[in-house]
C-alpha cells in the first residue's frame, strides 16, 4: 500500500476544488487534488459560459477549466485524476483511499459536486443514450431541426431549453407544477425565444419507443393523458450530491447533502465542503469558486490552530 501525507487534500475538481487548491497552495500547504476519473465538474458538459467573471465574450466551460487547472498547475498542485473509494475521518490525520492506496493529510476540503437525477423509470432507463439525455450540451447536436422535450422548471430545465433552442426545430417545456423555478432572468429569456413552448402542470408517465424514443405519455393535474411525439428528451429534474463515499463519517441530509454550518465547516473540524456537495440553491461557478476560496481560507486558519495547539 502507498501511504502519501499532505497539508490538505482536496476532493473534486471543478470550480470549487479548484479555487481551493489556488488558495491553500499559496498559503504554502502541500496540496493534493483527488480530480476524479473525469476531472473539470459539471462545466466540463457545458458550453457558453456568459456569467462567470472575467470573460466578456462568455466562455466554453470545458476552456474555463483547463485554464483553472493550468493555474493550479503552475503554483505547484499535485492533481491525481482518480476517484477516492472510501475514507476514515474517525482519526487524525484523515486518510483517504484510492483503490488500495492511502493518503492522508490534516485537512480536507470536499468539492465532489452533485450529478444529474432522473425520473426513474422503466422506459427512461431502456431509452437512455436512444433518445433520453440528461445533458444537453453533449447530446443537443444529435437532435439539430428535430423536436425535443425538456422535462424540468428550474435553472438546469431552461439552461437546456435555450442550449437546444439554437439548435432544435422545437422545444417543449415539461414542468409539473404551473409556475417555474428558474430564477427570473431566465425565464424572460426562455419565454422570448420563439421556438420554445411550454406544457406546465403535467407529468410524463412515459417514454415511447422499443429502440428510439418516439414520444412521450403526459398527464396533467386533472388526470387528463395525452401523447407527445418528439424526437429527443432532456431530463432536467436536478441533481444529486457525490457524497455515497462519505456516509457515515460525517452529517449529511436526507437527501444526502452534506451539511455545513458558517458557510463550509461540516459536522467534523478539520473537514470542510465547497461547492454543489452542499449548494442546493444556487449551484453557480462563480458561488462554487466563492466556497471554494472560504473553505481554503478556514484550512489555513485550522491548520495555524493546531500549530499553535502544539
Amino acid at each position: 500500500m502507498v501511504k502519501k501525507e499532505y497539508d490538505v487534500i482536496i476532493v473534486g475538481s471543478g470550480p470549487a476544488g479548484l479555487t481551493a487548491s489556488i488558495y491553500t497552495i499559496r498559503a504554502n500547504l502541500r496540496t493534493l487534488v483527488i480530480a476524479g476519473s473525469t476531472p473539470g465538474g459539471q462545466l466540463m458538459i457545458t458550453t457558453d459560459v456568459d456569467d462567470f467573471p472575467g470573460f466578456p465574450g462568455g466562455i466554453q466551460g470545458p476552456e474555463l477549466m483547463e485554464r483553472m487547472r493550468k493555474q493550479c498547475e503552475l503554483l505547484g498542485v499535485e492533481f491525481l485524476n482518480e476517484n477516492v473509494t472510501k475514507v476514515d475521518f474517525k482519526i487524525k490525520p484523515f486518510k483517504l483511499f484510492v483503490e488500495k492506496e492511502e493518503y492522508s493529510s490534516q485537512a480536507v476540503i470536499l468539492a465532489t459536486g452533485a450529478s444529474a437525477k432522473w425520473m426513474g423509470l422503466a422506459s427512461e432507463k431502456r431509452l437512455i443514450g436512444h433518445g433520453v439525455s440528461a445533458c444537453a450540451t453533449c447530446d443537443g447536436f444529435f437532435y439539430k431541426n428535430k423536436n425535443v422535450v425538456v422535462i424540468g422548471g428550474g435553472d438546469t430545465a431552461l439552461r437546456e431549453a435555450l442550449f437546444l433552442a439554437k439548435l432544435c426545430n422545437t422545444v417543449t417545456v415539461i414542468h409539473r407544477r404551473g409556475t417555474l423555478r428558474a430564477q427570473a432572468a431566465l425565464q424572460d429569456k426562455a419565454r422570448a425565444t420563439k421556438n420554445i413552448t411550454w406544457i406546465l402542470n403535467s407529468i410524463v408517465e412515459e417514454f415511447l419507443g422499443k429502440e428510439v424514443l418516439e414520444g412521450v405519455n403526459l398527464k396533467d393535474t386533472s388526470g387528463k393523458k395525452e401523447v407527445l411525439k418528439c424526437d429527443g428528451a432532456f431530463v432536467a429534474i436536478g441533481h444529486t450530491p457525490s457524497t455515497n463515499f462519505l456516509k457515515g463519517q460525517l452529517a449529511l441530509d436526507e437527501t444526502g447533502y452534506i451539511v455545513v454550518q458558517d458557510h463550509v465547516k461540516t459536522s467534523l473540524k478539520g473537514v470542510f465542503a465547497a461547492g454543489d456537495v452542499h449548494d442546493y440553491r444556487y449551484m453557480q461557478a462563480v458561488t462554487a469558486a466563492g466556497a471554494g476560496c472560504m473553505a481554503a481560507m478556514e484550512v489555513d486558519e485550522y491548520l495555524e490552530s493546531l500549530k499553535h495547539k502544539k
